[in-house]
């Protein structure tokens, strides 16, 4: 009696172990797929090139332009600028000249092949001007400047005083109030107010630096919009040293994550596109 209770209780300490040891495995297993918090994820937020629209000075948010020549040139100047870095993802706001941009970065940096792959985030697009879409930029600011009584001229010193992120907040949500009651329902897109614009881009930032860890990317492409990147780097530091004027077309901003923080590293870079100038 007493050797079969010692053999049944040999058998059940087995198979306790082998449960312990199997869940175990598992566990590492699945820390193994899990992504690092600590993994450090490196940003160039670039503008796309100059566009026709941009030549003209027409407001561009949703609609779209292809890029001029000089356009074209500069994204090919900065993609020779960019020779040095080897991306690891590569992810794009969905608008044309966005792609357009990225694509010549690509072909003209080495890694072409990473063309097919890249990722396209409509949330990465540029401001919605609703129906003020293609208009003047001029006549766009001003309508927003006669509600805030200003004149034009008024307005644009105005947006130089606050700094340019949080002039261009505040006339999101003036368009926003504006664009309502030129609305007409399944016709038109109205003009996105500013948490609306903030909210699309943070998450779209996060999700893209959380398929980065999962997929072990360090360095991520990244091709939006000038009032959209200012925007996402005044979300990010409050106190970030951001350009007036707004940002230069086919710029660099850095911006480092790690340990769940976001670091910027660098506004408004314009020394790839040099590089590459230089490199003819």
């Amino acid at each position: 009696m007493k050797m079969k209770k010692m053999v049944v209780g040999v058998a059940m300490m087995a198979l306790v172990l082998a449960g312990c040891s199997s869940g175990t495995a598992n566990e590492e297993k699945k820390a193994e797929t899990k992504p690092k918090e600590s993994s450090e994820v490196v940003i160039y937020l670039a503008r796309h090139g100059k566009t026709m629209l941009n030549t003209v000075d027409r407001s561009q948010g949703w609609i779209d332009a292809p890029l001029t020549p000089a356009g074209v040139e500069v994204a090919e100047q900065l993609g020779k600028g960019l020779t040095d870095v080897t991306f690891d993802k590569v992810v794009t706001s969905d608008s044309g000249r966005a792609i357009e941009t990225a694509e010549l970065v690509l072909k003209n940096n080495g890694q072409e092949d990473l063309i097919k792959a890249m990722t396209k985030d409509k949330r990465l697009r540029e401001y919605n001007f609703g129906t003020y879409e293609g208009q003047m930029n001029e006549d766009m600011q001003a309508a927003v400047a006669k509600v805030k009584g200003q004149s034009y001229e008024e307005y644009s010193e105005w947006m130089k005083e606050v700094g340019f992120y949080k002039g261009i907040i505040d006339f999101a949500d003036i368009l926003s109030d504006l664009d309502k009651k030129n609305v007409e329902p399944g016709v038109n897109w109205p003009a996105e107010d500013s948490q609306t614009i903030v909210t699309r881009l943070t998450e779209g930032l996060d999700d893209l630096v959380k398929d980065a860890q999962k997929e072990g990317a360090k360095n991520v492409l990244v091709v939006s919009h000038g009032m959209s990147i200012i925007t996402l780097l005044g979300e990010l530091d409050a106190k970030a040293d951001l350009p007036d004027g707004g940002l230069k077309n086919a710029s660099v901003s850095k911006v480092t994550y790690k340990d769940g923080n976001y670091t910027i590293d660098s506004v408004n870079d314009l020394s790839y596109v040099e590089k590459g100038a230089e490199s003819k």
